[in-house]
């Protein structure tokens, strides 16, 4: 089942997968292809096979930064579709890929049929909410290169060690100016952790990357594991 695919759908027993398989299509999403805008209702909620979707604010003077990401991991959209909201943010794809979708009316119904779909989702979308706080805790207080080493370990977690990624908007998403990025990839690539020519990154080094990374890397990966270790085991997961 191609639904499978996303992490979400396969924690799913098969009986509640194939009952909400019947209202899922498979789409291809484009990079910059724009899922979302501000104030405007979401009509449909995706579950990614690959590729990434990016959170993003827009600032008054044009700029924007990156508050997550989410890949074949996660969702976007449910959270929202459960409450009748819209989005109040940007939602922009970072990287192409596929995805399983489905009719926002149509899942909020099949939640309210299926509690271990409901929980599935209210678990990542708790999720998700503590990496947008780890990301705004992270923008504070660390340097540059360790918050550009995390982002490509999230990257790298999503998409692999070969990233279609140009500077400016790699600047973009950091929140900081290109000349900061240029200078911190000149760093990684002399310490051959990185490869990157004519808007093609190679991640040769995953392993010192995430050496690098500063501690939300493996906090935010940290918060995944025990949330949904919890829910398989029915308890509290404890260090």
């Amino acid at each position: 089942m191609p639904h499978g695919s996303n992490l979400l759908l396969n924690r799913l027993a098969r009986p509640a997968l194939a009952r909400i398989a019947a209202h899922l299509s498979v789409v291809d999403l484009t990079a910059t292809e724009v899922l979302a805008e501000p104030y405007q209702p979401l009509q449909r909620v995706y579950f990614p096979h690959s590729g990434i979707i990016s959170c993003i604010v827009e600032l008054a003077d044009g700029g924007a930064i990156e508050t997550g990401m989410i890949g074949h991991d996660g969702e976007f959209g449910a959270g929202h579709a459960l409450d009748h909201k819209w989005s109040l943010n940007r939602v922009t794809v970072q990287v192409s890929g596929r995805a399983s979708v489905i009719a926002s009316d149509r899942l909020r119904v099949l939640a309210g049929e299926l509690p271990d779909f409901k929980a599935i989702l209210m678990m990542y979308e708790q999720f998700f909410l503590s990496q947008v706080q780890q990301t705004a805790a992270c923008n504070a207080v660390h340097d540059i290169e360790a918050r550009t080493c995390k982002w490509l370990s999230r990257m790298y977690d999503l998409a692999g060690p070969d990233l279609p990624l140009t500077q400016e908007f790699f600047a973009g998403m950091m929140g900081v100016r290109r000349t900061s990025v240029t200078t911190v990839a000149g760093v990684l690539q002399s310490a051959g952790l990185i490869s990157y020519s004519r808007g093609r990154l190679h991640i040769a080094d995953i392993r010192q990357i995430r050496a690098r990374a500063c501690e939300c890397d493996e906090v935010t990966r940290s918060h995944y594991r025990r949330m949904f270790r919890a829910a398989e085991t029915g308890g509290t997961d404890r260090p």
